[in-house]
């Protein structure tokens, strides 16, 4: 029997070529894979002793040879085993090839010319022929199989086995060639978007939304999201929803400068505040909707410590994700609250462009990254926000950047006192944030997502006791819109940019 050799990460290399010899195979090898195995004392044959043939070009050329791929290629069929014999050709029984750290190359941001010569090619030519004939062939890509490998072949290798390991060489080279395009694209949106989703390996999600879907959970390969990565301290596993709410309110959480909180409830923030210090951060969105909050996913900028930990003391609540979580805190949360899933959020290493699923295919599009500070305000109105309401405006708008369409947002004072998401009509979302805030409305200022087409949500917020909105501007009757405010004495910014969020 005979097995070639050719890796580049050597993480348990020679234990694997010792066990490989101990079951009667002969080694054949390259490279620096064949000084490993020689400077660890094993026989090995070095491949141009197989080929007849030097390497040659700077190593560019060395396994692609027929002495390499007929090996690798020919079935157990009498009329390919009469071939091999014809033209004296050896089978190659077990291939194992992990490829040139092409990917890690490009991370370090080594030059073009430099990622360009770790591309392999011999490897993954090789890796697909054994997988294409892994009937005749043991095609081995990953490290972590070694020890399987060998217990496979001492005790009997089943059909299911050989089919696993092919399926994982070919999803090996296909995330290879994957990245090697994303690489050489000109342009943000090519022809061809190739996204590789790798599973994570010891989450299990007991079902999807709801309990007739099954689901996974899967990372787009080389990025690392804070919630997707999260570190589960405690509580149940994670399930469908609660990655979805966690990812929402950490991503409103992380707009803020100042302390804060963000209580969400199906995908949409409930309570929302900032505060000296995260404990009272959560107090203040707690109280800016107690009854939405039950049963919610909250997440704070800050480290929650246990005096935070125990204010969450009588309210039921399905995740907690922190930047950090002490550990008198997490000993808390383990002892009075064991079903609670804490998350310490991981450090975040995405791509700017997200992805939205429809039947069949995805939406792409650039995160909306767009900064308070970027935008180009304009002061429309007569009268001029104060100070106190431009920061509430500021804190308003960040929050219903990230809130479902259509929405509306009323603060006051750092903290969320009416919410209006997700409506098909603006004022309709007007009057859910009114009603949700009842007197709490008097003196808050109002955030929408998108403009305003009639006047009708500035003439019901001012009666409300709404003092100052901030909205894109753009529309049609904007004139009839500052008139109205101009009437009732309320200020307006125009920010010149919509957040619609679908």
């Amino acid at each position: 029997m005979r097995a070639v050799l050719s890796v580049s990460n050597k993480t348990g290399l020679v234990e694997f070529a010792q066990g490989l010899l101990d079951l009667g195979f002969e080694l054949v090898s390259t490279g620096g894979t064949h000084k490993t195995l020689e400077s660890a004392g094993l026989p090995v044959i070095y491949v141009s002793e197989v080929t007849g043939f030097p390497e040659i070009l700077d190593g560019r050329v060395k396994t692609l040879h027929p002495r390499i791929h007929a090996g690798l290629l020919a079935t157990k069929s009498p009329e390919h085993e009469a071939e091999l014999q014809a033209h004296n050709l050896t089978r190659i029984d077990l291939l194992c090839v992990n490829l040139y750290p092409f990917r890690e190359t490009l991370a370090r941001g080594a030059s073009f010319e430099e990622c360009l010569e770790n591309i392999d090619i011999g490897g993954p030519t090789m890796l697909r022929a054994a997988a294409k004939n892994h009937e005749a062939v043991l095609p081995v890509c990953d490290p972590n199989d070694y020890r399987e490998v060998l217990e496979a072949l001492r005790t009997g290798i089943s059909s299911q086995f050989r089919r696993r390991l092919a399926h994982k060489a070919f999803a090996h080279t296909a995330a290879y060639d994957a990245a090697i395009a994303e690489f050489l694209a000109f342009e943000q949106f090519p022809q061809t978007k190739l996204l590789t989703l790798e599973r994570l390996p010891g989450v299990v999600l007991r079902y999807g939304e709801n309990p007739h879907q099954e689901a996974a959970l899967y990372a787009l390969e080389g990025q690392t999201g804070p919630v997707l990565h999260a570190q589960v301290r405690s509580g149940k596993p994670m399930g469908f929803n609660n990655y979805a709410d966690a990812d929402a309110a950490w991503a409103l959480v992380s707009e803020f400068e100042l302390p804060a909180c963000v209580a969400v409830k199906h995908a949409n923030p409930c309570g929302v505040a900032l505060a000296d210090n995260p404990k009272t951060a959560w107090e203040r969105a707690r109280d800016a909707d107690s009854l939405s909050v039950f049963g919610g996913v909250v997440a704070f900028n800050r480290p929650v410590d246990l005096e935070t930990a125990m204010a969450t003391r009588g309210t039921f609540l399905e995740v907690l994700i922190a930047p950090e979580v002490s550990a008198e805190a997490l000993d808390w949360f383990q002892n009075k609250k064991p079903d609670l899933r804490v998350l310490v959020a991981a450090r975040q290493d995405a791509d700017q462009l997200e992805f939205r699923p429809l039947v069949g295919g995805f939406l792409a599009q650039e995160r909306d990254l767009r900064r308070w500070e970027e935008l180009h305000l304009t002061y429309v109105t007569e009268r001029i926000p104060t100070p106190q309401e431009l920061l509430d405006l500021k804190f308003a708008w960040y929050v219903g950047k990230h809130t479902r369409s259509n929405n509306v947002v009323l603060a006051k004072d750092g903290v969320t006192v009416g919410l209006g998401t997700g409506a098909v009509s603006r004022i309709w979302a007007a009057e859910r944030a009114i009603q949700n805030a009842g007197e709490r409305a008097r003196g808050a200022v109002l955030a929408s997502e998108a403009f305003f087409p009639f006047d009708d949500v500035v003439r019901a917020a001012a009666a409300a006791g709404v003092t100052a909105i901030v909205q894109p501007g753009g529309a049609k009757r904007d004139a009839e819109v500052i008139a109205a405010c101009n009437e009732l004495g309320v200020a307006m910014v125009f920010t010149g940019t919509r957040h619609f969020k679908h």
